[in-house]
């Protein structure tokens, strides 16, 4: 709360204010990031990625066993279920540390 300056009639009428009666306030920087990025280490958010990286690796080592139908299927599958996680866990990740 400012402090209220007291002045007289012939003060304020015939003696020019040439200070300013406002204290300039301290800067503060305020980080433009909302969250922590440690918050990434969250054990929801690792399993989900944990899972789909272990799916990819298994896409990639049948692959190379020449199990070409099951790739495909994997394929077919994983278009429909890696959006669907990543929306889903960046809607936990925003449910929980921005609230």
């Amino acid at each position: 709360m400012r402090k209220t300056q007291w002045f007289n009639f012939r003060n304020f009428f015939h003696k020019p204010s040439l200070t300013s009666s406002i204290k300039p306030r301290p800067f503060k920087a305020y980080s433009f990031v909302p969250f922590s990025p440690v918050a990434m280490l969250d054990p929801t958010i690792l399993t989900i990625g944990g899972i789909v990286l272990g799916i990819a690796f298994i896409e990639q080592v049948l692959s190379r066993w020449g199990v070409i139908d099951l790739v495909d299927q994997f394929a077919k599958v994983m278009r429909f279920i890696l959006p669907v996680t990543f929306y889903s866990a960046l809607i936990y990740f925003f449910a929980t540390f921005m609230f």
